[in-house]
Formats: structure tokens, sequence, C-alpha cells
């Protein structure tokens, strides 16, 4: 079976286990809405791309943990629409949940999903503790205090902030995370894959804050303009759009250089080439060079 479709299969069998005779029928559906259709994926592929150069010991463990780290970023992407944060009225290309289903429904489904994420992990590790006990971990980390992703949204309500940090917190952490729970699933160390991850997290949120300004609303799924508008850390203010080019390509080739040596090394360079013209298409970059002109 496909990664895809791997993927796809243990997100719907995370949903429906909340999904009981006796569940809130709206909420059930708020959080359908905030998962499917995908956008991506690219960290649930990440953590598959990563067991599978490890040598994919326990494909059920590694879904799981892969359908985790998706949920806990729909999670972070329906809290982060919110009114009280961005305001957002779409999200990959639909409505957003606060406006699909309201906004005291959209609070509570991204609630849930942050709480699916632990349970289908733990239900799927329950014949691993060994493995299971520092997965959970290493997701609660990439989540968290002090330097996960709740951290990084909440360096926005700072009077001020090292972009490093910021992008570090908000984005890297969970891509890092990725990179960690691949290994840990197919019972490999988890640090050995750390860098790789933190530094292509690094780079997808540079190419976000590139698109944020140099992408029509139509190819985001989401609106334009929201740093500038929400006075954001980005590197295409911080840095101007040539500069922030300049940085994306400096961290993909840190992620790069930083995947371990190992037989499925060729395939993880060719998915960090895949999602670089993904982020940033030919287009994109050409049209950053004419307003440069």
């Amino acid at each position: 079976m496909e990664p895809g479709q791997r993927i796809e299969r243990a997100l719907q069998s995370a949903v429906r286990a909340g999904e009981a005779p006796g569940c809130p029928p709206r909420l059930a559906a708020a959080i359908r809405h905030a998962v499917f259709p995908g956008g991506a994926r690219v960290r649930p592929q990440l953590a598959l791309a990563v067991s599978l150069a490890c040598g994919d010991r326990d494909p059920v463990l590694a879904d799981a943990a892969a359908a985790a780290i998706e949920l806990l970023h729909c999670a972070s992407l329906v809290h982060d629409d919110l009114p009280c944060f961005d305001a957002a009225l779409t999200r990959r290309g639909k409505e957003s949940v606060h406006v699909a289903y309201g906004e005291r429904l959209a609070v509570l489904a991204g609630d849930a999903l942050i709480v699916m994420a632990f349970q289908s992990l733990a239900a799927a590790g329950a014949h691993a503790p060994e493995r299971l006990v520092p997965l959970l971990g290493t997701v609660a980390r990439s989540v968290g205090m002090p330097l996960g992703i709740v951290a990084g949204q909440a360096w926005e309500c700072e009077p001020r902030v090292a972009l490093a940090d910021y992008q570090r917190a908000k984005t890297g952490s969970l891509f890092a995370a990725a990179t960690e729970v691949g290994a840990l699933a197919a019972g490999h160390p988890a640090a050995a894959w750390s860098d790789f991850g933190q530094w292509l997290g690094e780079a997808y949120q540079v190419a976000d804050d590139i698109r944020d300004v140099a992408c029509d609303p139509a190819l985001l799924g989401k609106p334009a303009g929201q740093d500038v508008t929400f006075c954001r850390p980005s590197a295409a203010t911080d840095l101007g759009l040539q500069g922030a080019m300049a940085h994306f390509n400096s961290l993909l080739r840190r992620a790069t250089a930083a995947i371990p040596d190992c037989a499925g090394a060729g395939a993880l360079r060719a998915l960090v080439r895949a999602e670089a013209e993904r982020l940033l298409p030919h287009t994109v970059t050409a049209e950053i060079a004419r307003l440069a002109a």
C-alpha cells in the first residue's frame, strides 16, 4: 500500500473511533471538516518516509504515529484560523472550521483533535510499550511548552521574537517530530533524524512566508498577506523576497546534508527536491525574480 493510502486509512480509523454512538454530531462533522480532504500531508508523508528508510519494522505503529502528527497539525490550523488569531475565512480551499461550524465548535474540534492524536497513537502502540513511551514523549514535546507549536503560536503574542526561534517552534518542531517518530516506530534512535526534520520544517515556514507575499490566495487555499496584516515574524519581511529565497535554499541544503546514511537516503533526498518544487514552483520563483528586477 502506498504511503498516502496508509495515511488516509490511519486518519479515517482515528476519526471514526471518535464517532461512536452518542457523540455530538456537529462536533464530529467539524472534526471531519478539519481533517478531510487534506492538504499535501507532508508531515505524515515525512514520518512514513523515514520509517521506510529505517526498515518499516512496525507499519501499524508507524501509520498511527504519522496520523497523530497530522491530527495535531490539523488542530493547530483550526486554532490558527480562529478570529482571535488569524480570523481566516478559508483553509485548504474551503471554509475554515469556525466559519462552517461556529467559533465554539472550532475550539472544541481543535481540542478534540489533540486528544485524538494521543488516543490513536496509544492504542496502536500498546503491543510495543518500549517504543510507545518515547513516541508519546516526542509528540508531546513537539506541540507543548517550551519549544513546541503552542509556543510558536504564543510568540505572536509577544512584543518581539527572533525569527529563527519563531520558525523553529511554530513549524520546525512538528517536522522534527515527524522524522523522529518515523525512526522510533521502526525501532531506531530518534536523535540522528531530528536535524533533518528541523531544517526541513524551517524551510517550509520560509516558503510559506514567501508564498504569503508572492502567491495568489487561490493557489494558497487560504488568505494571502496575513503576515503583514497581523505583524507576524516573516522571512519575506525581514530578509526581502530574494533574501528569503536564498535562506530557503540554504535550509534545504542543510536538511539534505542532515539525512543520516541509510538505505533510503536517496528517496529522502528526492522527497526534499519534490517538496521544494511543490512549495515554490518555477512560476513563483520567476515572479520573485521579476519583482526584484
